[in-house]
């Protein structure tokens, strides 16, 4: 197979990606090549996975019961923990049930293709991650896409109770809100289910932290499917699904990468129970996260880049040109900066990027310190 043509078109559109090698992340900081950098690229939006709380929940389950799930979850491998934090992630987000996954991409995989079948239609947003439109692409639906948050679109698309509606709570690549009054009234008048993936809005949006339907004050039971992950607010990695009773006992006959698939190891599964119960907690957290949203884009508002209107910790800096894109991310590293450099095909081409990530972790001082780099940078580029 031709891999290295493909590899050398990819390098010479300044599309090809390389593997860091990252030695540590801690908080606001990682160290690579044996030097220390702030982070602006992760997802740990409150902090976290650094927490003590959690390495002390993660180390006393590796103690007790091993660091493996060593089966799936229908043979022997859902174990007390799992069902405690599934129980405890319900009643946090008013779900009836939940089920957990190892990532977001499974859980996402396993909805569309186990719920949908030939007769059905799939719309999706046309910004929706990869894993949801590899997902209808891969299921027997008839999948139609729609402008991005484009209620009138959408509404132009729909057949009455045809099949299901998927948007997200947070973009990930934008950082905008999906519109969830205008999906849910648009799901009810159709007759349609819909479903969310607030991979991005769950523990920093709504009331101690419930999301995005909580922060647009959109009830669970509108909602047919909840997908949230534990890797970006909760610190730490997997996922699950909730919704009704019915559609988890579905699931566990149905979502072949949830029946034939290890099961999450305790010491994880601890952890993140450690997180649901500690981010319920964390309004001092969102509300430092929400005060240096605000300092980051009064003090970017006059570089020559387009900043998206973005009012959560994803903070996209449009620069157009993905060589461009690059060099303006390098020239930040050698300031001790790691920013995401996001190019086609993960965003649209002629909008590669700048995701720059902020996280309660960080302090008023390095954003006062990535302004002053970026706004060097820029000044370089421009010459």
């Amino acid at each position: 197979m031709p891999f290295n043509l493909s590899l050398n078109e990819r390098e010479a559109a300044g599309l090809k990606r390389s593997l860091p090698v990252i030695e540590r992340v801690g908080g606001r900081q990682l160290w690579a090549n044996g030097l220390a950098y702030l982070n602006f690229a992760g997802n740990d939006y409150l902090g976290l996975s650094q927490a003590p709380e959690l390495r002390a929940a993660a180390d006393a389950a590796a103690r007790e019961f091993g660091v493996g799930a060593v089966a799936s979850p229908l043979v022997v491998g859902h174990q007390a923990v799992h069902r405690t934090l599934e129980s405890e992630l319900a009643d946090w987000l008013g779900l009836e049930a939940v089920m957990l996954f190892s990532s977001g991409f499974s859980a996402n995989q396993a909805v569309i293709k186990s719920l949908l079948g030939k007769e059905h239609w799939l719309w999706q947003d046309r910004l929706n991650h990869a894993s949801l439109q590899e997902a209808g692409a891969l299921s027997p639906a008839r999948m139609q896409r729609f402008a991005h948050n484009d209620m009138a679109a959408l509404a132009a698309k729909l057949k009455p109770e045809a099949g299901l509606i998927v948007s997200e709570g947070v973009f990930s690549m934008d950082g905008d809100q999906g519109d969830w009054q205008g999906l849910a009234q648009l799901a009810e008048q159709s007759r349609n289910w819909l479903m969310i993936d607030d991979a991005h809005g769950l523990g920093v949006l709504g009331k101690a932290g419930r999301g995005t339907l909580s922060e647009q004050g959109i009830a669970a039971e509108q909602v047919q499917i909840t997908m949230g992950t534990f890797g970006k607010a909760l610190g730490v990695s997997g996922a699950f699904v909730g919704g009704s009773r019915a559609l988890v006992d579905y699931l566990h006959n149905h979502a072949r990468s949830y029946v034939y698939s290890t099961h999450l190891p305790p010491p994880q599964s601890a952890a993140i129970l450690a997180a649901v119960r500690l981010v319920q907690q964390a309004d001092d957290q969102r509300d430092r996260l929400r005060q240096l949203i605000r300092q980051f884009r009064e003090g970017v508002a006059a570089l020559p880049f387009a900043l998206l209107p973005s009012a959560t910790a994803i903070q996209p800096l449009i620069v157009g040109d993905e060589n461009s894109t690059l060099a303006l991310a390098a020239r930040l590293r050698e300031r001790g900066f790691w920013v995401g450099a996001i190019r086609p095909p993960t965003v649209p081409k002629g909008s590669a990027r700048l995701r720059i990530t902020l996280s309660a972790a960080h302090r008023s001082e390095d954003i006062t310190a990535l302004v002053g780099a970026l706004t060097q940078a820029a000044r370089q580029e421009q010459r």
